[in-house]
């Protein structure tokens, strides 16, 4: 960047230093600023002791003036025309003594590299103290840096293609003005030749700097294009990719947009420049006239990098979806999907000017029953600017959907390999054309490969394939990727397993939660990082005991169950039987943890510390609870009113304190609600019971409810045995009801005064699935455990 934009881009503390420089008369700071290009490619350093290169530079800096002078006549800026007069009969002074002028001008150049060193020192000590992830936001404010040099320089080549204009008009009016006079004499004559001589070879010198000036502006947007589109485009797309599978990376395309509009700016105005070489070319030429050596060449360059950079701007924002799918690139045939396309370049003259289309799969892959699709719906739509929030220019489709063709595409026979529907991997393209300007180019954009079904239950699998191709692979081409897919390392696998969590929940895995998991895929090892996980062992079609089946269970429970349990960490989760033993064991009586069971798919169970009567500390569980219990009670109360006979058969809670030691009422209290001791809705086997019990005891409903009960000889026995027996006499379907209260309080109190041969009648009747309530499936599976 030249040290005039550096300078003008400093903070304001510098900005003030070159104001207070500036505030003298010996270089005007308007003078500085409007032949900054022209001051610093001098050689002022030379000219303070060369006399005849001072007084060189001294008449160029009169006549730049005389041309700044003109362009504020022309643009009619009376306040500048006078300054730049008053300027220029200053600078008169220097007529006698131009080396003084040199030494001046280089005086100014030096104090303003020291406030830039200054400046670069600050900048240097503070990127010492930047941690890594400031170092992007340093890479972008160095590619901003660029883009405004960009921008500058070709606002200076607009002043250069100003004054080669001026410069070639002068010589133009002199040289017809020399026609239309008739010089007879032949001193006279050969003197005015000369001086044309000249002119033409000063505006020689002149196309040609103007030429260079050029390529080293198109060279500075070459550098900028390769950024843009194998650096940054690039790590965007990777981005893209990962937060389809949950990653909470930045997929916003606003700087991005900004950047490719600021470089196809600047490209349209380098046609317009060489354009506007071609009329001057048109009006004044001559023997080895560098514009038309080197003009044609220096087009078609530019139209390339244009071209490349148009080809590149048009991408997929917003990946394929369903409203209601597990996640992103999973589709299914007949249902609705979603998906958005953006243009990068934002001219607002191209608003609605610019159809996308949309099709499938051009190429199928030679693969044995590949399947093919029809994209069905608003197949075309325009880009514009009012279906973006920020004012991008998008095509937002929202009504698509596909139908498979009859016919595969792969055909019979093609090969012997064979993908099964949830490794099928399809793309969606969409094509406009960009013309403006009377530049025309076709773009194509496409996106992630996608997963297609046709039912509700191949989603778990497909899922898994979508998870497994944007972890590890960057072609987002490649649809046989599954004919030969890679293992992922654990560092990679663990980070995508707690993207699940993250995307779904707010809140991911912690690391040993993840090392319980690397030791049930690894065994024990002393370190996890070069073990690699098969596509086969995370995931493969009509196995239903894989790890991703595993995984994915429990992450449904999570999210639909106990969401807000898993993000206030109070459900420690993935801990090995073994490893829940050793934390329980060292804790007081009654200290619990919550973990989902290893072998019920999405299970979670708690397991608490007792103490034997030898004072040995035990740890003792609970069957694991799925989605059938906790859809009728809510998890924590479960939690809250568990119970288990203590001595003299008195019923008390086991779970005292969350691991490591926090009181349960402390951690889960929040979330209790007022408990109903209302027997309505209870199930059969809850109600006939109830009914039994009234009807053989005098006791008063608040002796029902617990207070001061006593051992009931009534219900105990064969009486109680019978009163019982005579439930098995009912259909299944007859003793079991929906909708009812899922925690009986009655029942869970009085139960406990049961005989054992009335449990094993309940177990019976738990068995033929007619007793469907909390209470009476878990007193039994209490006491099994």
């Amino acid at each position: 960047m030249a040290q005039w934009d550096r300078l003008t881009d400093l903070p304001d503390v510098y900005t003030q230093q070159l104001h207070e420089l500036y505030d003298r008369d010996a270089l005007p700071m308007d003078v500085r600023h409007y032949l900054s290009v022209w001051i610093e490619k001098q050689e002022w350093q030379r000219a303070a002791r060369d006399h005849d290169l001072a007084m060189a530079l001294f008449q160029v800096l009169l006549e730049n003036l005389d041309i700044q002078h003109s362009r504020f006549v022309q643009e009619e800026s009376f306040l500048m025309q006078h300054n730049i007069r008053r300027y220029k009969q200053n600078f008169q002074r220097y007529l006698d003594d131009p080396c003084a002028l040199a030494n001046t001008i280089l005086w100014f150049l030096g104090k303003e590299k020291e406030i830039l060193q200054s400046a670069d020192l600050v900048e240097q000590v503070e990127f010492l103290h930047v941690a890594q992830e400031a170092m992007e936001t340093s890479s972008q404010q160095d590619l901003e840096r660029k883009m405004a040099g960009l921008r500058n320089e070709v606002q200076c080549m607009e002043h250069t293609m100003f004054c080669l204009e001026e410069q070639q008009d002068e010589f133009d009016f002199k040289y017809q003005t020399y026609k239309m006079e008739a010089v007879v004499d032949e001193a006279v004559e050969k003197e005015q030749i000369h001086v044309f001589q000249l002119l033409i070879n000063r505006l020689n010198e002149c196309r040609k700097s103007t030429l260079s000036d050029l390529n080293k502006l198109l060279d500075r947007t070459d550098d900028l294009i390769d950024i843009l589109v194998k650096k940054e485009l690039v790590e965007w797309q990777r981005r893209q990719q990962k937060a389809c599978i949950g990653a909470p990376d930045n997929v916003l395309l606003d700087q991005l947009e900004k950047w490719f509009t600021c470089v196809a700016v600047c490209l349209f105005q380098v046609r317009e420049f060489l354009g506007k070489l071609e009329e001057l070319v048109e009006k004044v030429t001559y023997d080895n006239d560098p514009v038309k050596d080197q003009k044609p060449t220096m087009q078609k360059r530019a139209d390339t990098l244009l071209k490349d950079l148009l080809k590149s701007s048009f991408v997929v924002e917003t990946q394929p979806s369903m409203p209601q799918g597990k996640g992103p690139l999973v589709l299914r045939t007949n249902v609705q999907f979603s998906v958005k396309t953006r243009l990068l370049i934002k001219f607002p003259e191209m608003n609605h000017s610019m159809k996308v289309n949309v099709s499938m799969d051009r190429e199928a892959p030679q693969i044995k029953g590949y399947r093919r699709f029809n994209v069905l719906g608003t197949k075309s739509k325009a880009l514009n600017m009012a279906e973006s929030q920020n004012g991008g220019m998008v095509a937002d489709f929202r009504h698509l959907t596909l139908k498979e063709q009859k016919s595969g595409g792969g055909g019979k026979g093609v090969s012997d390999i064979s993908l099964s529907v949830t490794e099928e991997l399809h793309i969606i393209y969409f094509d406009t054309v960009f013309e403006m300007k009377g530049v025309s180019v076709e773009l194509q954009a496409s996106s992630i490969p996608v997963v297609i079904i046709s039912n509700s239950s191949q989603q778990q699998s497909a899922w898994a394939s979508v998870l497994w191709f944007n972890l590890l692979s960057v072609d987002t081409t490649d649809v046989v990727f599954f004919t030969n897919s890679p293992a992922a390392t654990w560092p990679q696998f663990g980070e995508m397993l707690s993207w699940q969590f993250l995307s779904a929940t707010k809140r991911g895995l912690s690391e040993d939660q993840l090392e319980m998991m690397a030791h049930r895929l690894f065994g024990k090892q002393q370190k996890y990082d070069t073990c690699k996980v098969a596509w086969s062992k995370f995931s493969k079609e009509n196995t239903p005991d894989t790890f991703w089946v595993w995984f994915d269970g429990i992450l449904v429970l999570v999210k639909t169950y106990l969401e807000d349990l898993w993000r206030d960490g109070l459900i420690m989760g993935f801990v090995s039987k073994g490893k829940e033993k050793s934390l329980l064991k060292k804790k007081q009586r009654g200290t619990f943890l919550l973990r989902f069971s290893e072998s019920v798919i999405g299970g979670i169970t708690f397991s608490w510390v007792e103490m034997t009567i030898t004072g040995e500390p035990e740890v003792k569980k609970v069957r694991p609870f799925t989605k059938v219990d906790l859809c009728q009670i809510p998890f924590h109360e479960i939690i809250r009113d568990y119970q288990i006979l203590e001595a003299e058969n008195i019923p008390e809670s086991p779970l005292l304190y969350l691991y490591p030691s926090t009181p349960k009422d402390e951690a889960f209290g929040k979330y209790y609600s007022k408990k109903s001791g209302s027997k309505g809705n209870k199930c059969f086997a809850c109600t006939f019971f109830l009914d039994t019990l009234e009807a053989k005891s005098p006791m008063s409903s608040d002796m029902a409810q617990g207070e001061g009960l006593e051992p009931m000889n009534a219900l105990c026995g064969e009486a109680a045995g019978e009163s019982w027996l005579s439930l098995l006499s009912h259909p299944a379907e007859n003793l079991i009801q929906t909708n009812h209260s899922p925690f009986v309080t009655e029942l869970r109190v009085c139960s406990f005064y049961f005989e054992p041969a009335l449990w094993e009648i309940i177990g019976e009747l738990i068995g033929r699935g007619a007793v469907g309530c909390f209470d009476c499936m878990h007193m039994y599976s209490s006491l099994l455990y």
